[in-house]
């Protein structure tokens, strides 16, 4: 058997038992549309490159930072959630995030890049990183028969986010104030808009989070028995219950850090070059490219709640093994196939997987660990976001461009491809070794 030690620390305010769970999920959902704007990154960087008078690639730089910053702040700030709770840590995620844009605002004003850097990057992102991992370790505890659907839920909507707000930010920073469209942005417009955003999703936040709280202690839903059948496969007892620090001693924690490190710099990666590939490989136009990015942040969403959802039936482990063998046969097929049909399905194909493996990671987490420092040890794992975040698009393809060549032609797209298959290949090994140690822990713990 294993034995834990236990850890001093005070407990989270525990839920009224009349709370709903769905309306829990629905609170999670809440925190994640707002925080998932920053996908709609690209909508804001001509605007504030113009007024700013700065380099694109300049004021990109402020995504960066606060992708960096989800891994930072999700890894230093994990056992704030699970020492005062998610609405503690609901509201500070609102207070972070939304004055993180409300100071974006004010750099325009004051016409100052580093201070966006600061306010949007820094601060932003830190709410982002909070906000991020506060309803997810919530929902594991409130589902423990349905994991998958209830993280899948919150983090699909961080998937959609952006299809939202994209539109509307775009609008608002043309707005000149009199119900017509300026031919130039003015950094009135620009400034007003991040204000304005910054205050709603501070608002949608802090009420969202409002109905966040752990269960009451013992709280198990109606008619659950974790030693029972559920769906197709037997529902099973966490493989441990460990602190944060005991999860970071063990080998399972860091296969899955490896795991999701390669899933994610993948699919940042060809996120990143997918409309200039197929304007090149399947011959698209510019306007058709468009679209099908539009349509793979579509399948980013539904591979959250699908694989997500699936994975309670398939089995953690299973899942995470598929998403590998799919996408190494995927992207050799797509260095390979001339139909643009085929083509653009394996790629809607490979972003599910991209996404499912965001949504189903804290619903595995728990069953590697428990759920008594769940938000701590999904805030460790995600510095593996924040890692992939800058090794997708700033090394792999400039590797890649050195390896293949000019960049921008069918085989230097096949090279990418094919190289990415690689790193899947290392995923699929990882996952193998993550299933035997699991074997090898549940023997231990029902020798029979």
């Amino acid at each position: 058997m294993l034995t834990q030690t236990p850890e001093v620390q005070p407990a989270a305010p525990a839920a009224p038992s009349h709370k709903n769970r769905w309306l829990i999920a629905a609170s999670g959902v809440g925190i994640h549309i707002c925080i998932g704007s920053v996908y709609a990154y690209s909508v804001m960087t001509q605007p504030v490159s113009e007024v700013l008078g700065a380099e694109s690639d300049a004021v990109k730089v402020s995504f960066s930072i606060a992708i960096a910053f989800v891994g930072i702040s999700a890894a230093f700030l994990g056992h704030f959630v699970e020492k005062h709770g998610p609405r503690a840590a609901g509201r500070l995620s609102a207070t972070c995030f939304g004055l993180g844009l409300i100071g974006a605002g004010v750099a325009v004003q004051l016409q100052s890049l580093w201070l966006f850097y600061l306010t949007y990057g820094v601060l932003g992102g830190i709410g982002l990183g909070v906000g991020y991992i506060t309803p997810v370790s919530t929902l594991v505890k409130w589902f423990p028969d349905k994991r998958g659907l209830a993280t899948g839920l919150a983090i699909m909507g961080f998937g959609f986010a952006s299809m939202i707000a994209a539109p509307v930010m775009a609008n608002l920073f043309q707005a000149d104030g009199s119900g017509e469209s300026a031919a130039v942005y003015s950094a009135w417009s620009v400034s007003r808009t991040f204000f304005l955003l910054g205050g709603v999703y501070a608002v949608v936040m802090l009420l969202s989070a409002q109905y966040l709280s752990p269960p009451p202690a013992g709280y198990q839903p109606r008619g659950f028995d974790p030693d029972a059948a559920g769906g197709s496969k037997p529902a099973r007892r966490d493989l441990a219950q460990l602190t944060a620090n005991q999860a970071l001693g063990t080998r399972r924690f860091y296969y899955m850090w490896v795991m999701l490190f390669i899933n994610v710099t993948c699919g940042i990666a060809i996120i990143s070059i997918a409309s200039p590939m197929v304007e090149t490989m399947i011959d698209l136009d510019p306007i058709a490219a468009g679209t099908l990015v539009g349509i793979l942040g579509i399948f980013n969403g539904l591979g959250r709640i699908g694989w997500a959802s699936a994975s309670d039936y398939l089995g953690r482990a299973l899942t995470f093994s598929l998403f590998f063998v799919i996408q190494i046969v995927a992207f050799v097929l797509l260095a390979n196939v001339t139909s643009t049909l085929v083509f653009q399905v394996l790629l809607c194909l490979v972003l599910t997987c991209y996404g499912g493996g965001f949504a189903t990671l804290p619903a595995f987490l728990g069953d590697l660990f428990g759920t008594r420092q769940l938000g701590a040890i999904h805030g460790y794992t995600l510095t593996a976001w924040a890692a992939a975040g800058i090794a997708g698009p700033s090394m792999i393809i400039p590797a890649v461009g050195w390896l293949a060549g000019e960049a921008g032609t069918s085989s230097y797209y096949s090279a990418v491809l094919y190289i990415l298959a690689g790193l899947f290949v290392v995923a699929f090994v990882v996952s193998l070794l993550m299933a035997a140690d699991i074997r090898s822990k549940r023997r231990l713990l029902d020798p029979a």
